[in-house]
C-alpha cells in the first residue's frame, strides 16, 4: 500500500515501475485488491508525496503506509468523462472552507479514512479554481452512501458522498489553490497506467487459469487444446496479452524516465481493456459449460474486466486524447 513512498515515511521507496507489477501480479488473483492498491500507490500516495506540505505529508503517510486507506473524489453525477464540470464548491471563509456538494462513483470510499475531494473554491474562474482538499473520514458534515451493487470488482467498494457544509480548515488544501484541475489529470494519466496493469493482470490470470483445462478436457478421443481451431484462438490471445504486456510496461518506462507519455498511457489502458474482454469471453468458451458456471472463477474475471473501459476514462475518451496527440505529431 506504499510502494513508491519513501522508507521516512513507513513505505518501501521502489519504484513506479515496482508499482505497475504489483498491481498486475494482484489483479492475477482479484482484480478488486488491485485495484485498491492502485487507487492508493497512483493517486492518493502520489498526490500527497507530490503536493503534500511536510506536515500533511508526516501526518498522512505512515498511516496510507500502514492503516489507512485513501479514496480520490473526482467524478459526479454530472461530471463523468467532463469531469472538470463538477458542481462541489468550496466556499472561503476566515481560516476555513465550507464544502458543499456531492461526489458518484468514489472507489474505496467504504473503508476509506481519509479523502481527496476536488471542489470548486472559485466557481468564476471555471475549471481553474478547482482545489484539492484533505477531508477525513470523521469530518462532520461528510456523509457516506451506501455500497453500489456492481457486475464486477463487488469486493472493491464504490459510493456516493454528500457534503453539507463540510468544514475544512485552509491548511487542509493540498497543493496549490486552483491547481487541484492540474493535479487531477496527472494523476489520471499515471493511474491509466496502472488500470492497463489491472487489465493486463487479470487477462493473465485469467488465461493462466483456462489453459490446464483445455489440456484436461478430452473430447473425441483427444485433448481439446489439440485442435488446430483452439490452438488458433488460444495463440491468438496469447500474442495479444504479451502485446498488452508490452504497450504497459513501455508506458511505465517512459513515465519513469520522465519522458512524455500521456499517449502511451492511454494506448496501454485501453488495449488491455479490449484485451481483458477478449480474453476472459474467450476463456468462458474454451470451459464450456463449467465457464459458465460460479464453479470456477472465469465468470468473476468476465464480470470484472467491463469496468476498464470505463473507469479512469472511456475507451472513447482514449482514442480522442491518442488522435490529439498523432493529429500534433504529424
Amino acid at each position: 500500500m506504499a510502494v513508491e513512498t519513501e522508507e521516512e515515511y513507513g513505505g518501501t521507496g521502489a519504484s513506479f515501475f515496482s508499482s505497475i507489477l504489483v498491481i498486475e501480479e494482484l489483479a492475477k488473483v482479484d482484480p478488486s485488491v488491485s485495484v485498491l492498491c492502485d487507487i492508493q500507490n497512483t493517486l492518493i500516495n502520489t498526490l500527497f508525496r507530490r503536493c503534500g506540505t511536510e506536515e500533511q505529508k508526516s501526518t498522512y503517510l505512515p498511516r496510507l503506509a500502514k492503516d489507512t486507506i485513501g479514496s480520490f473524489c473526482l467524478s459526479e453525477a454530472g461530471a463523468g468523462s467532463d469531469a472538470f464540470s463538477l458542481k462541489t464548491v468550496a466556499e472561503k471563509k476566515k481560516d476555513y472552507y465550507l464544502l458543499t456538494g456531492s461526489k458518484m462513483w468514489i472507489s474505496n470510499a467504504e473503508h476509506a479514512g481519509v479523502f481527496l475531494v476536488m471542489a470548486n473554491a472559485d466557481p468564476s474562474a471555471s475549471y481553474k479554481g478547482i482545489t484539492c482538499f484533505i477531508v477525513p473520514r470523521d469530518t462532520e458534515g461528510l456523509h457516506i452512501g451506501k455500497k453500489e451493487d456492481k457486475l464486477g470488482l463487488r469486493a472493491s467498494s464504490t459510493c456516493s458522498l454528500t457534503f453539507e457544509s463540510v468544514k475544512v480548515p485552509e491548511k487542509n488544501i493540498l497543493g496549490e489553490p486552483g491547481k487541484g484541475y492540474k493535479y487531477a489529470i496527472e494523476m489520471l494519466n499515471e493511474g491509466r497506467i496502472g488500470i492497463a496493469a489491472q487489465m493486463l493482470g487479470l487477462a493473465q490470470g485469467c488465461f493462466d487459469l483456462t489453459i490446464p483445462y483445455t489440456k484436461q478436457r478430452v473430447q473425441f478421443g483427444k485433448r481439446i487444446f489439440d485442435f488446430q481451431g483452439m490452438q488458433h484462438q488460444i495463440a491468438h490471445v496469447a500474442t495479444q496479452l504479451e502485446a498488452a504486456r508490452l504497450l504497459t510496461y513501455n508506458a511505465a518506462r517512459m513515465q519513469e524516465a520522465g519522458r512524455p507519455f500521456i499517449k502511451e498511457a492511454c494506448m496501454a489502458k485501453y488495449y488491455c481493456s479490449e484485451v481483458a474482454s477478449l480474453t476472459a469471453s474467450k476463456c468462458i468458451e474454451w470451459m464450456g459449460g463449467v465457464g459458465f458456471t460460479k464453479d470456477y472463477p472465469i465468470e468473476k474475471y468476465y464480470r470484472d474486466c467491463k469496468i476498464g473501459t470505463i473507469y479512469e476514462g472511456t475507451s472513447n475518451i482514449q482514442l480522442n486524447t491518442m488522435a490529439k496527440y498523432i493529429d500534433k505529431e504529424y
